[in-house]
């Protein structure tokens, strides 16, 4: 089944940021053979999960604002501003289908939102006890992923004003 890759038009029935021969080109010169060895079906099914996973995790974080009501994904975006440009309201930056190629990869071997459980501070066997640790992360981040969307999001850095160039 082809996959439908948004172009910045704000398609309806867009899957994916980045096409499966894009998606292959980047992990090709960052040396990531696994993805390599992929098949065309698995590298789709995992660019969809990884697209779906940028929903979930991204969607309330962007800024600006979707460029139509009526688009699938989150991006193409109206009024963000990176670096004190404005971003075109109807593309994707690459950066963000960078994100995505990075994150299917991951989905191709792994599950990018599992359930959670608590982390377990301390068990003990006889007369089962068992503490959980309060203060352990809930969720897996993906930290290259983070910061090549950082100038995307809303509130990245700490303190940080929009710069707008006139």
């Amino acid at each position: 089944m082809a996959i439908t890759v948004e172009d910045g038009t704000g398609l309806a029935d867009a899957e994916t940021y980045i096409s499966t021969s894009d998606a292959d080109t980047y992990h090709a010169a960052r040396g990531n053979a696994a993805w390599g060895a992929l098949s065309a079906g698995t590298k789709e099914a995992a660019l969809r999960r990884a697209t779906d996973y940028m929903l979930g995790a991204y969607r309330p974080r962007w800024k600006g604002a979707r460029a139509t009501s009526t688009q699938a994904l989150d991006w193409p975006r109206s009024g963000v501003i990176v670096d004190g440009y404005p971003i075109a309201a109807n593309t994707v930056p690459p950066d963000v289908s960078r994100a995505c190629a990075d994150l299917a990869l991951r989905a191709s071997a792994e599950d990018l939102s599992p359930d959670l459980e608590r982390g377990i501070k301390r068990q003990r066997v006889d007369v089962i006890e068992t503490e959980y640790d309060t203060a352990s992360p809930q969720a897996k981040r993906f930290r290259a992923v983070d910061q090549l969307l950082a100038p995307y999001l809303a509130g990245a850095g700490a303190g940080a004003l929009p710069v707008v160039r006139c």
